[in-house]
């Protein structure tokens, strides 16, 4: 096995605390190389992950995140799935005043699919 393949391997979601959790401001990160296994052929789906928060207490430690979202690049998931499984692990982990992610899939098959996941600001999720 690789060093970056060990490294996906045991990677686990970490956070910081919030430099200023006093403030509402807004974290936008974008993963365009997300990749997972379709559960019924075992083609690879190829997504961009879009994730927006306004952090709470914790922040997400960037390199974790990147680790975190390679994982699913051998696992049989749907585009459902994969998208609320972030959204969950991000939740659980950050405890956000509000979190968005949406996964925007490539085309296969000549459709497009774009599943969003959000609570908080207002929103019902």
């Amino acid at each position: 096995m690789k060093y970056g393949e060990e490294e996906i391997a045991k990677a686990k979601l970490e956070s910081w605390e919030n430099p200023y959790p006093q403030r509402d401001y807004t974290v936008e990160i974008t993963f365009p190389e997300f990749t997972c296994l379709c559960p019924r052929s075992g083609y690879p789906d190829f997504a961009t992950i879009h994730i927006s928060y306004v952090p709470d207490q914790r922040v997400v430690e960037l390199k974790s995140l990147k680790l975190y979202l390679n994982k699913y690049r051998s696992w049989y998931i749907s585009h459902e799935e994969a998208t609320n499984r972030i959204y969950e692990d991000l939740y659980n982990l950050l405890k956000p005043r509000y979190l968005k992610v949406v996964g925007d899939f490539h085309p296969r098959g000549n459709l497009h699919t774009v599943v969003t996941v959000e609570k908080g600001g207002g929103t019902q999720g």
